[in-house]
């Protein structure tokens, strides 16, 4: 069948989740709730404080601003499906899905090694930081952070809609490009090309840039004080922990879901397949807002606002 023509796919993992879907949707919606919540204080709190317009901490809130777009590719269409009898998905929505889930993986690696630029320069080069790292220098990097997977996944996303469909079932809970490239009838290794080369350039080099940032870091910290380990360790550790836990997460999300392992319950196969998109954007601005002290008492000021006379910025 033409996929073209296809009038929506099947989504077959919410088979096992149908005894309990509205304690699952409940569950969910609590997230997807925290996460919004927990996302857009933090970022509210670093636009509406002007003291707060550094680069690290516009790399802040732009790496939360992309959780929002992640999760938003997921929650609104999986709580839809846990109050639905029949969980389907149009292919063309299918397809977009799938563009918006990778796109937020993508830009996180890029934000990820861009913040890890930004404190390399702080803590090696901390005379020249000014001079390299411009508000314009800033805007540039988010902008192709975002810019360049959107160039990447849009000639996949060509690719995988020229295919014609045998199969119209997938055993996933939302779409995602690999799921539908199984239901070709036709022979897909320029796809499967196309989408190893883009997680070579997306993964491999992002990753590879952090490693030996931190490699430079430590060696810089080994050399120098205490207090000035304790401010670099401060300023670094909400980033690393960050960085390894979207990392682990979306190595479990590849690893399922190409070896589609039978030994896996069910149900543990779904909350790995989704880890990458709701651990990080719920976490990272719990890890931000406790770690940064400047952002921390920022949220306690916004806090306490309404019990205060004045303004609060």
């Amino acid at each position: 069948m033409d996929a073209t023509n296809l009038t929506y796919l099947t989504l077959d993992g919410h088979v096992d989740l149908q005894n309990y879907r509205y304690v699952y949707f409940l569950i969910t919606l609590t997230v997807y709730v925290s996460i919004i919540v927990f996302n857009t204080v933090v970022i509210f709190v670093i636009v509406m404080n002007k003291h707060l317009h550094q680069p690290m901490y516009i790399f802040i809130a732009a790496l939360l601003c992309n959780a929002l777009c992640g999760a938003t590719a997921l929650y609104p269409k999986l709580l839809m499906d846990l109050l639905s009898e029949k969980q389907v998905s149009s292919y063309h929505g299918c397809l977009f899905q799938g563009f918006f889930v990778y796109w937020y993986a993508c830009s996180e690696f890029v934000l990820l090694s861009a913040m890890a630029y930004d404190r390399y320069v702080s803590i090696c080069k901390p005379l020249h930081y000014t001079t390299i790292v411009k508000m314009s220098t800033v805007k540039k990097l988010i902008f192709l952070s975002w810019f360049l997977p959107c160039c990447e996944l849009g000639v996949a996303l060509i690719l995988t809609y020229q295919l014609q469909l045998c199969k119209f079932k997938m055993n996933r809970i939302y779409c995602d490009n690999y799921s539908v490239l199984k239901l070709s009838c036709k022979e897909i290794s320029t796809n499967n090309s196309y989408g190893l080369f883009i997680f070579s350039i997306a993964v491999f080099p992002p990753v590879t840039f952090i490693f030996f940032s931190y490699i430079r870091i430590l060696t810089v910290c080994l050399k120098n004080s205490k207090d000035f380990r304790r401010k670099a360790l401060q300023t670094c550790l909400p980033h690393l922990l960050i960085f390894i836990n979207f990392s682990v997460n979306s190595c479990f999300e590849i690893i399922n879901n190409r070896l589609e392992s039978n030994q896996i319950p069910h149900i543990i196969a779904m909350i790995l397949s989704v880890e990458y998109l709701l651990i990080p954007p719920l976490f990272n601005p719990i890890i931000y807002g406790l770690k940064l002290q400047e952002i921390l008492k920022s949220i306690k000021r916004l806090i306490s606002w309404k019990r205060r006379t004045g303004d609060y910025f």
